[in-house]
Order: structure tokens, then C-alpha cells, then sequence
């Protein structure tokens, strides 16, 4: 992992850069049609079972991330603002609540991916940075590995 892999961990907020050797209309593939994402959304050994995914501004997107362990964690998003082919911006409105910002940008055939993840608190934040950022990280991780085989 290079220095631009690192996250930027601020009072409340993740923020995490990563670029992808692959177009940016494939990750934003990725990203916005419910059988890429339920592939690699999530940390290491999750799965998904998405029950809603409405992408459009105001849409809801309600899935059950399973655990590794057999916990099910009940999820309910709602996008905010899509901006094809450069902008998603997602509120989780359950606890604990966040609002992530992705935005897509074409580096000559490549996509620099920006993940912010800004949580409603620095108090929830605390409680969850443990394991929100090694999630966050582990799930881009997830991204560039499906990314690369839709590349091939």
C-alpha cells in the first residue's frame, strides 16, 4: 500500500483515494448496478442480500450484510445525489449514521476513486473507527479485485 492508499482519518471522517487500473464507466459499473455491488460491497468474508436498490436521488437501497461469523447487519441507504459518471453520495440512515461521498475521476483510461465517509459525530465516530476504517479499506480492496476481473 502506497501513501496515497492510506486513509485520512479526521475527527469524524474516513477518507480513503485509490486509483483503478480500469475505465472509469466500469467502476461506476461497479458501483451503481446492484449485481456488481452485491459482489464486493462490504470488509473481507461479507456477503449481501440486497431487498431494494432504487439508484436515484432520493431512492432507497435496503440490503442484510452477512458477517463472516453468521451476524446479520441490517442496512438502509438512500442516495442522495448521482451525477453520472463522477459523483454518488449516499446517507446510511440507521446507526451507526454516515454519509459517503465517492467521487469518479478519468486519469487516462484509469479511475481515481475518492471515498469520503463522514459520520454524524466524533462521538459515533470513536465508537466505530475500530472497525470502519479497516472496513472501509478492506471494501476498496474488494472493489479493485472485482473491478479487475470485469476488466478481463
Amino acid at each position: 500500500m502506497d501513501a496515497a492508499d492510506s486513509p485520512t482519518v479526521a475527527d469524524r471522517e474516513i477518507v480513503l483515494v485509490r486509483v483503478f487500473d480500469a475505465p472509469r464507466d466500469l467502476v461506476w459499473a461497479a458501483w451503481s448496478e446492484a449485481e456488481h455491488l452485491k459482489h464486493w460491497w462490504g470488509p473481507n468474508g461479507f456477503s449481501n442480500t440486497f431487498h431494494q436498490f432504487d439508484f436515484r436521488a432520493g431512492g432507497d437501497w435496503r440490503f442484510i450484510m452477512h458477517g463472516p461469523d453468521g451476524t446479520d447487519f441490517k442496512n438502509h441507504n438512500r442516495f442522495v445525489e448521482i451525477r453520472k459518471p463522477d459523483l454518488i453520495v449516499i446517507d446510511h440512515i440507521v446507526e451507526p449514521k454516515f454519509r459517503i461521498t465517492a467521487t469518479f475521476e478519468d486519469i487516462g483510461g484509469k479511475t481515481k476513486l475518492t471515498f469520503r465517509q463522514v459520520f454524524e459525530s466524533a462521538e459515533t465516530f470513536e465508537r466505530v473507527k475500530p472497525f470502519a476504517v479497516p472496513g472501509s479499506e478492506q471494501t476498496l480492496d474488494r472493489l479493485g479485485q472485482y473491478v479487475a476481473k470485469m476488466a478481463h
